[in-house]
């Protein structure tokens, strides 16, 4: 895991949601699921999105919504990001689920956002829903197989 130096140097952009483990990543936009989708074969068909109005979104019981972040990301070649939820959405019954962000990534990132109370949950553009934390991407000195089995000897 970087520092928090470090990650203002590969993330200028980003450099005022720097945090000591990771950067926080802001709320842009939510979406509704608007047709079906489907991944066979490796075949993506992603289903249609509606964007709702904000700034202020208020999130329906039992309900799931894409979240999109407020500014593009690049994660340099050699890195890798995981991300986590914020932990205040955790204990107000709403989640974040999110992928891993391969090294080169560059883009708008989208995460799923539920709401898994029985209340109506509010969340405003800007407020920071998940942090990322970066990783350098390590290469295993000689063939990775031969560590494996020499480590579960």
């Amino acid at each position: 895991m970087l520092g928090e130096n470090e990650l203002v140097k590969l993330f200028p952009d980003f450099k005022d949601l720097v945090q000591p483990s990771g950067i926080d990543l802001a709320l842009d936009k939510i979406y509704t699921q608007e047709s079906e989708g489907s991944l066979i074969d490796n075949e993506k068909n992603l289903p249609e999105i509606k964007e709702l109005g904000g700034p202020v979104y208020t999130l329906k019981p039992h309900t799931a919504y894409l979240a999109s972040i407020d500014r593009k990301i690049k994660i340099p070649k050699g890195y890798s990001m995981l991300y986590l939820p914020r932990s205040t959405l955790l204990r107000s019954f709403v989640s974040v689920q999110t992928a891993v962000g391969d090294p080169g990534f560059f883009g708008t990132l989208m995460f799923m956002i539920y709401n898994h109370g029985d209340y109506e949950y509010k969340i405003k553009k800007g407020d920071r829903i998940a942090q990322g934390v970066v990783f350098l991407k390590l290469k295993a000195p000689g063939n990775t197989a031969d560590l494996i089995r020499k480590r579960n000897r």
